[in-house]
């Protein structure tokens, strides 16, 4: 399978980050804050955005319909995404928008998922501590893009964020660009 897919130049992307206190990620915060940089994706906080949890569903699928592709990047809590990103799906993928009789507005859109994990790589894995790879944890957001009729392309990950180096982070954070942009990544880290 290819690490990379190409997305035409007049394709838009939203990067839904959701990290509950990213002003304290050293890993997640530092990648937000390079797609802000480059100012070609839109960047939607959403524990900034919705500190209450009240979400304004409207402007959500109103985001979600002006992209092409949809990235959620999140840390792995508990095999799971945050609690306020599954709040999110549940109400704004809502009967009529993304599924059901009428609900065809996510179909045909990319769905990337982006995450950060405490653990190394081969703990993820048969054998290891946690016994499922990242892919097999992942599978509930696949199929929520089956059903929905969005375009489930590989993930990303960063893996045991706290022996991650300076050095290697902006390896990740230049492949992570690359890989919300849709090109090949540079090192090879991140993309599965």
């Amino acid at each position: 399978m290819s690490n990379h897919f190409n997305l035409s130049s007049s394709a838009t992307t939203l990067v839904i980050v959701a990290h509950p206190d990213l002003k304290a990620s050293r890993i997640n915060k530092r990648l937000t804050v390079e797609l802000e940089r480059r100012g070609n994706v839109t960047v939607h906080r959403l524990y900034e955005t919705y500190p209450d949890e009240k979400i304004d569903v409207v402007r959500e699928q109103a985001l979600l319909t002006a992209h092409d592709r949809i990235v959620l990047q999140f840390p792995l809590f508990w095999y799971n995404s945050p609690s306020l990103l599954k709040k999110w799906l549940d109400v704004v993928f809502e009967l009529g928008f993304a599924h059901g009789k009428g609900g065809d507005k996510l179909k045909g859109k990319e769905l990337l998922i982006a995450i950060s994990s405490g653990g190394a790589q081969s703990m993820f894995q048969a054998g290891g501590l946690h016994n499922y790879s990242y892919s097999e944890l992942l599978r509930p957001f696949q199929q929520t893009a089956n059903y929905t009729g969005m375009i489930y392309r590989p993930h990303f990950v960063v893996s045991g964020i706290r022996e991650v180096s300076d050095e290697q982070l902006e390896k990740y954070v230049a492949d992570y660009v690359n890989y919300v942009e849709g090109r090949p990544a540079l090192s090879g880290r991140g993309q599965k």
